[in-house]
């Protein structure tokens, strides 16, 4: 796996890939960067150009192949995902109706975390069932500024 660092309003991501797929969009704190062993492939650098756009406003939906492992549930969860529209939200509960299993809830909340491809993958986008924030491995600052900037909140 290729590695490129880039640097966003939300501090530095780390995006992970080849040349067919993304599987890796995190944040990192961290200032040393991993030898990738040359020029990065042109698919992480296109995922480093439409994250610029995105927040830039621009982009509102990402056009990227994508592939992460995970168990059945997990990919459900994660398409899921896909489909909450841009600049909204909804609750661990209503994604646990999604997959099909209102009982599902805590299950889904786990697979929410475990997502690897933050902002493309906008697992962000699900909060708690009272409204408020909660659990987001980029800490909970990274969740409300994506959704202050979706919401149009926010002006660089």
């Amino acid at each position: 796996m290729s590695l490129l660092y880039v640097d966003s309003p939300v501090g530095r991501i780390v995006i992970g890939g080849d040349e067919e797929y993304i599987s890796c969009v995190s944040f990192t704190d961290g200032k040393e960067e991993a030898a990738t062993g040359g020029e990065p492939p042109a698919l992480l650098r296109e995922c480093a150009a439409q994250l610029e756009a995105y927040f830039r406003r621009e982009l509102r939906r990402f056009d990227l192949p994508i592939q992460q492992e995970g168990t059945p549930f997990q990919q459900l969860i994660w398409q899921n995902l896909l489909t909450i529209p841009y600049g909204e939200t909804i609750t661990y509960l209503a994604l646990a109706k999604r997959a099909g299993n209102v009982k599902s809830i805590r299950a889904a909340g786990t697979a929410n975390g475990r997502n690897n491809i933050a902002i493309i993958v906008p697992c962000h986008r699900v909060i708690g069932s009272n409204g408020v924030l909660t659990g987001y491995a980029g800490g909970l600052w990274r969740k409300q500024f994506l959704l202050d900037l979706e919401k149009g909140g926010l002006l660089f």
